[in-house]
Order: structure tokens, then sequence, then C-alpha cells
């Protein structure tokens, strides 16, 4: 079986329950697959969420993902984890014909893989600690129309989108309150960043499923970051924003984890 995702856990006996998950910055593709895909590697690389794993060193445990969402998207339903036609992929045509079954139930096989080992992380968590905390971390594109287009439009697509879908926002509005406040609050080159909820995105499947498996337990706040860190057409970053971003979302570690705490007071 091919690995699935890298898992890096601080041991030490006070090291917070806190969890920073890069789920589509993996890039491996199973070398059964590569004669039948359409989509460049350019492509691919350019709908994949470049660079987030750079953002997990924020948390004592951090898990990136290894394999390409094209080969199986751990952030959909498991039926929907093998993109099969264009609509399933943002129009791309992804395979030159469709994959045999026998070669699509082996990505979803992963894809199982992937939860079966979320499902023991968080298992020891809790019985550690009695609740975590997890930033479920993603990108997006916002200059789809090629290297030479405008931006899209900024009203519509904020700097960094809080997804609160499938929260229980009366137990847990207060901890996405405080990492909304810390988050606008941190020091970032050309002034305060554009934090706004449920603009472009408002949920994730991955963290529907940790509050739908540890209610009253889990809290996992996905956030969708556009790539104004980066040229998505070149793959090239700006060192400077992403490691703004790093240091951003890092001094929101501390209070979002009180204020998570305190719920279980």
């Amino acid at each position: 079986m091919h690995q699935v995702c890298n898992i890096f856990q601080n041991s030490a006996a006070n090291a917070l329950p806190v969890v920073a998950v890069a789920i589509h910055d993996g890039r491996s593709v199973r070398d059964e697959l590569l004669p039948l895909l359409a989509i460049s590697q350019e492509e691919r690389l350019r709908e994949e969420d470049a660079f987030t794993s750079v953002w997990t060193h924020i948390a004592p445990t951090r898990v990136v993902a290894t394999r390409s969402r094209f080969e199986v998207d751990l952030n959909r339903p498991r039926h929907r984890s093998v993109y099969l036609t264009p609509k399933d992929a943002w129009g791309l045509q992804v395979w030159k014909s469709a994959p045999p079954t026998e070669v699509i139930e082996r990505s979803r096989a992963l894809y199982d893989t992937f939860y079966a080992e979320m499902g023991l992380l968080f298992d020891e968590l809790a019985a550690r600690h009695g609740h975590f905390f997890v930033y479920d971390l993603h990108s997006y594109n916002h200059r789809r129309g090629g290297p030479e287009t405008p931006f899209n439009s900024p009203e519509d697509n904020p700097q960094i989108n809080i997804c609160t879908g499938g929260m229980d926002l009366e137990r847990c509005g207060a901890v996405v309150d405080r990492f909304q406040e810390s988050l606008l609050s941190a020091d970032f080159p050309g002034g305060p960043l554009d934090v706004r909820r449920n603009v472009r995105f408002r949920a994730t499947r991955f963290s529907r499923w940790v509050h739908e498996n540890y209610p009253g337990v889990g809290i996992a706040l996905a956030l969708e970051i556009s790539k104004f860190y980066m040229n998505q057409w070149t793959g090239e970053p700006d060192e400077v924003l992403l490691n703004a971003i790093t240091d951003a979302l890092a001094s929101t570690v501390e209070p979002v984890y009180q204020a998570m705490a305190s719920l279980q007071t």
C-alpha cells in the first residue's frame, strides 16, 4: 500500500493537542495511473494547495498528505474522491479514458487508509487530553483566467476565508471569534489581513468528518487561503508573504487553544 500521509507528532507531555493538516499539498501519483492521465503535471500542480504544508509547522502535531488530489481527493465524500468527469475537476479533462474499476478502488483504498489513520490520531489525543483542535489548511486559485489576466474580485475572494459550515457555532463560536480576532491583529506586511467567513467556501469534508465523529471533543477550523502568496501560474512563492502567513497563523495557536480549553470547564 502506498503511503497516504506523513504524521509528525511532538510527544512531549506538555505539547498542546493542536493539529495542523495539509490535506491537498501532496503530489504523488501511482505509476499505474500515469499512462491514463490526460491532465499535465503543470495543470495538476496548479490545482494542488501549494505550500500549505509549510504552515503546518505552527502545531505540535502535523499531518501532510502525500497523494495528489488527482489520484484521490481526501477532502471529498468517498464516492466522489476520484474525479471521473471534467465536472468533478473544474472542467479539466483528467483522464484519457475512464480508469478501470479496480484502479479506482485502489485509489479509494488510500482514502480509507487516511481516515483510519486520522481516527487513530484523534482517538489518542482525545484519550490523553479530552479535546483537540485542528487547523484544516487549504489554498485556492484567484486568477483562473490566465497569467496575464486580472485577479478575481477581492470582494469575493478574501485572503483568508474561514469556513464554519458543519460547526456547532453555539458551542464553538467563541473559538472561531478568538481565531479571527487574533489573525486580524497580526502584524502583516501591507496591513491587516482580509479575513472573512464563508465567502468563497463554507465547509470542507475533512472538517465535517471531525465534527461528525468527535462531537464535543474535536474542533476543526477549515481555512481557505487565496494564493496571493505565490504566482499560481509559475508556481513561484513570495517567501516574505509565505512566511508572514505562517507567523500570523502561529500567533493564533495559544489564544485559540485557551478558548477551546475553556469550553471543557
